[in-house]
């Protein structure tokens, strides 16, 4: 799947709730890291390499803006200094684990507090 099919279908997302009056919260893609060094780890870094997650986060942001939708950006929270999931919020180095999502529910409940005064 490219970028451009992944925008597209956001956007169709996106535009079908808004249609029926939900508000929308686009969160972004959450970083991947390398630390657990499994055999599927170097395949999914090499799908999912952090310059294709930032070239789709940045078109989430600004398609967010344009539509007067809520962006949600979880990396402040998430990222460690090299701009990976940082080492305690997952097993697997792709999903978040109780750490990670616990670091992330704040993020999210704003995102939909501000979401709902629009």
């Amino acid at each position: 799947m490219t970028n451009e099919d992944i925008e597209q279908n956001l956007a169709a997302i996106a535009e079908l709730a808004s249609a029926h009056g939900v508000k929308v919260v686009l969160a972004g893609v959450l970083p991947i890291s390398d630390y657990h060094q499994k055999p599927d780890v170097v395949a999914q870094v090499i799908r999912r390499p952090t310059t294709r997650i930032n070239a789709v986060n940045t078109w989430l942001r600004q398609y967010a803006a344009e539509h007067g939708h809520v962006y949600l950006d979880y990396a402040p929270a998430v990222a460690d200094a090299r701009g990976m999931l940082k080492r305690e919020f997952s097993e697997d180095d792709l999903h978040p684990n109780a750490l990670g999502y616990a670091a992330m529910a704040p993020l999210a409940e704003a995102a939909i507090a501000e979401a709902m005064k629009k």
